[in-house]
């Protein structure tokens, strides 16, 4: 098992926990781009340009739903759900890339998902409070932090 390989997974996992979407396109970006090698995997479609496509536009209308006052927490059961598919599918594709089992990656990146939504809510929640500004003035930086801690990640293999 490579170490490496396994905290980047929990990483991107992570970066999916508070954008469910931003993980998977960034990791899609880096496939296509050849950052990471996912060729003769299960997972060498996240390198295509279709999934490139789907995942930004994906990623794109989540940034703008996520400043909606009727968007959904994402540590609701549908939130939370496809936090932890996206997770584990880009922390597969992290492990697989740094030579580790795909499912040993999974589970990394279903671990760092499910921190990544529970640990980004109480920090944003407690920043709105704690500065009395509106939700975007938070959500927007965050955004901010999911793409740049994302690229930064599929970029170290």
């Amino acid at each position: 098992m490579n170490s490496t390989a396994l905290l980047l997974a929990f990483g991107i996992g992570f970066v999916a926990g508070l954008r469910s979407f931003t993980a998977p396109a960034v990791v899609a970006w880096a496939a296509n781009l050849g950052w990471i090698n996912l060729h003769n995997s299960p997972l060498a479609f996240m390198g295509s340009k279709w999934t490139v496509v789907i995942f930004t536009v994906l990623a794109l209308v989540e940034f703008i739903g996520d400043q909606l006052p009727s968007t959904p927490p994402r540590t609701g059961a549908v939130g939370l759900s496809a936090r932890i598919v996206t997770g584990a599918l880009t922390g597969a594709c992290l492990a697989v890339a740094g030579n580790s089992a795909l499912w040993v990656g999974a589970i990394a990146g279903v671990v760092g998902a499910i921190a990544g939504a529970f640990g980004g809510y109480q920090a944003r929640v407690g920043l709105v409070r704690s500065l009395r500004v509106p939700d975007f003035v938070i959500a927007i930086p965050e955004d901010a932090v999911a793409i740049g801690l994302g690229l930064f990640l599929a970029s170290r293999l």
